[in-house]
């Protein structure tokens, strides 16, 4: 990056929409990356079924709201660090709140559809640049993973359902915007309902966050 790079890095001011399994790796490493001002934003707390992939998740902090989790470890991975952590949600009656505008970059790594739609939709219409993070559940082999423009996204049931969901609704994201996802298609198992859950590995999400965090790198590298 050199110190010029080092420097924009340093000054960028991100937005991580979800601090879950794929958020919490994406925010971590803009914290070790040098990124210098991270707004968290989250409004669950820890629960014992996320120890299995979210960065914040121990049995020590289980009740614990993953904002404030992860606000600690990125001030421990860098004292000077701007780390703002809010215990809240990013929804269609709450977007108001968020200055999006104020943000050089904006993560995406919200599951609900609406939520998710509501953000895409005003990311794409402010000055920031929006990356998204399509679906990680059921998703298995790391090389599957990859970046493709939100229309080009093929294989993930996420990104097909948003799709729908903006032409239902006669809306469409203001401008093109990359998504990290996986076309991996594993085949079905049977599973006692109590069991049917869309389940996913650390090493599925990590992957996911730490490719989007890539991309803020390489635009940065490469202005």
């Amino acid at each position: 990056m050199g110190s010029a790079g080092m420097e924009r890095l340093g000054g960028l001011r991100v937005l991580v929409a979800g601090v879950g399994g794929v958020g919490s790796w994406c925010a971590e490493a803009f914290a070790r990356s040098g990124v210098g001002h991270i707004t968290l934003l989250d409004d669950d707390r820890v629960a014992v079924s996320n120890i299995n992939r979210q960065l914040p998740a121990t049995t020590a902090t289980v009740g614990r709201p993953k904002v404030e989790g992860m606000a600690s470890r990125l001030r421990e991975i860098n004292p000077e660090i701007d780390c703002r952590p809010l215990m809240e949600r990013y929804t269609p009656e709450t977007a108001d709140r968020f200055d999006l505008d104020s943000y050089d970059y904006v993560i995406d790594a919200i599951d609900s559809l609406q939520c998710k739609a509501a953000l895409i939709l005003n990311a794409t219409a402010s000055r920031a640049t929006l990356f998204s993070s399509m679906g990680a559940a059921r998703k298995l082999h790391p090389s599957q993973i990859a970046t493709a423009p939100f229309l080009k996204v093929t294989g993930c049931p996420l990104a097909r359902a948003l799709r729908t969901y903006f032409r239902r609704n006669g809306l469409m994201p203001s401008r093109p915007f990359l998504c990290v996802y996986s076309p991996e298609r594993l085949p079905h198992r049977e599973e006692p309902a109590e069991a049917a859950v869309n389940g996913t590995f650390m090493h599925t999400t990590a992957i996911f966050g730490l490719t989007l965090a890539s991309l803020v790198v390489e635009a940065e590298y490469s202005r």
